[in-house]
């Protein structure tokens, strides 16, 4: 298919309107969006920090029951730190586990969760409720596999400059490698690692 189709919201169905946005705005979680009008319809956008994608609720939004909505994605470089700060903002979060048979991350299988982190990447997860019973999925992913992000696209400054701290390392050893002699090219090597680095391909060396 030639037409490009972006998800750029997903619908989580609440009870309590006011309730669910204390919630994620307590989450830190950037209000896009509070709209009411004379029909009784309200819809309310929020967008977590660094993602593409929105999630919305409100009145006359969905028929689905509050609290239906499981398993909901939300990506991190690093579970345990992401985990410590949602419980710093008064969330309660799941300790971090990997599944122990397929599927366990998801509450159907939360009996085969095995406690700690699996040092794979994808492998690695802790969960969390809204106050209606949605649940969220904290997956920790380091390394993407190929094929899956094809743009080396950042959503934030501070993203960008992880980025570019890894490429620093790995441009560090790559100068070690050849006498340590400085690299006059080191812009191109710097944009090749850390496209590659981003799309999930082989890093160059």
């Amino acid at each position: 298919m030639g037409v490009e189709l972006k998800l750029e919201a997903v619908v989580v169905p609440v009870a309590d309107v006011d309730r669910a946005k204390e919630f994620y705005g307590g989450l830190g979680w950037r209000l896009d969006a509070d709209f009411a009008f004379d029909n009784g319809f309200r819809i309310v956008q929020f967008t977590p920090p660094g993602s593409p994608a929105s999630v919305q609720f409100g009145t006359a939004v969905t028929t689905a029951e509050p609290g239906s909505a499981q398993g909901l994605y939300l990506v991190v470089d690093d579970v345990e730190e992401a985990r410590t700060e949602l419980s710093k903002l008064g969330v309660e979060v799941s300790e971090v586990f990997h599944p122990g048979a397929p599927g366990a991350q998801f509450e159907a299988g939360a009996q085969n969760r095995v406690a700690g982190r699996d040092e794979s990447s994808y492998g690695s997860f802790a969960t969390f409720q809204d106050p209606d019973g949605n649940t969220w999925l904290l997956q920790e992913v380091t390394t993407r596999l190929p094929g899956r992000v094809t743009e080396a696209t950042y959503a934030s400054a501070d993203e960008l400059a992880e980025a570019l701290k890894r490429a620093a390392a790995a441009h560090g050893e790559h100068e070690k490698r050849h006498g340590g002699e400085y690299d006059e090219q080191w812009p191109a090597w710097y944009a090749s690692y850390m496209v590659a680095d981003r799309t999930g391909q082989e890093l160059p060396e």
